[in-house]
Parts: C-alpha cells; structure tokens; sequence
C-alpha cells in the first residue's frame, strides 16, 4: 500500500507531522534571542539570504505570499534596523533592489547557533542514536515536501472535513489536537 490507497492513514500521519512540526516550531521559538524581530520579519531576512543577492519588493511579496502594503511596513522596520539595504533598480528606477546586510546575517545566525544549540542537546538527551538517525532522514524528507512546492487545494473546507474524520479515527483527546 502506497499511501494513496489508505487516505484515513495518510490524513492520520499527516495530522501527525504537522502537530509534531508545530510543537518543535513553538520550542524553536522561545530560543530566539531577545532581538525583537516578529516572524514575519525573520520569514523575509531568511528568503533574502537563500537567494544570496538581491530582489525586488513585488518579488519578494510574491515569494512570501504577502500583500505589498504589508510588505512594505516590514521592509521600512527592517531598513531601520539596518538588517537590509534598499537600493534604487538601475534598470528600473521606479523599483528598488532589497538585499540582506551583515547585521541581517548576524541577526539569523544567532538565532540558528541558539536554536541547533537546544535541538543538539535535547536529540541528545531524548533519542537513541537510530531514534537520531531516523529524525536526520526524517527531516531531509520534509525539507523534500517543502521545496517541492506542492499548492494547497483551493477548497479549504474540505480539508476541514478531512482533518475531523482524523481526529476522530485517531481518539485524541481535545488538548492533543492542537
């Protein structure tokens, strides 16, 4: 069975990963440091510095799925933090290019350093190492899922129904469905 012949299954494991991505995500969180930096804006000095070079603001926008007015708030607090840099387009002088400064860059590793700190020790503390190598394969196959770019459906209610149907096939009690 490939998965796509039991869908309850895969809806359950899918309920899963997502709590489980979740839950990590909210630990990842609380070892940010106090930079004061939302998530929103980190989001954007991460996309920044995966391209390596800079981009215009629509194409940012486009990237992170966000409305160019909100855009552009985020932008205006970080050029003020001195975390990017704006750059008038020498192509088209109506756009301006955004690229990550030092500061940007500092700012992420610092984050990363404390957050893989945390993830290192507890790994080493909780997990077996097979328990540690089964999470290292695990993660390489949801960075697969991530960067394979796969929309969501347009109906949305759908996997609503879909989500419920797993929750009730699995038992959860209602504190674990976050």
């Amino acid at each position: 069975m490939d998965g796509h012949d039991d869908p309850t299954g895969m809806l359950e494991t899918a309920d899963v990963v997502r709590r489980s991505v979740l839950g990590l995500g909210r630990q990842l969180r609380l070892m940010r440091s106090s930079h004061g930096v939302s998530a929103a804006k980190l989001g954007l000095l991460r996309r920044l510095e995966r391209i390596g070079g800079s981009m215009t603001a629509s194409d940012l926008a486009s990237l992170e799925r966000l409305q160019p007015q909100s855009l552009t708030r985020l932008i205006a607090d970080l050029d003020e933090r001195g975390l990017i840099r704006r750059t008038q387009d020498q192509i088209d002088r109506r756009q301006f290019l955004i690229e990550i400064t030092k500061d940007g860059h500092d700012l992420l590793a610092r984050d990363a350093d404390r957050q893989n700190a945390w993830l290192s020790e507890s790994m080493g503390k909780v997990l077996t190492p097979s328990e540690q190598e089964i999470l290292r394969v695990a993660a390489l196959l949801l960075e697969q899922l991530v960067e394979a770019g796969v929309e969501p459906p347009a109906d949305a209610a759908s996997q609503g129904a879909g989500r419920e149907r797993v929750l009730q096939a699995s038992n959860l009690s209602p504190w674990e469905r976050a």
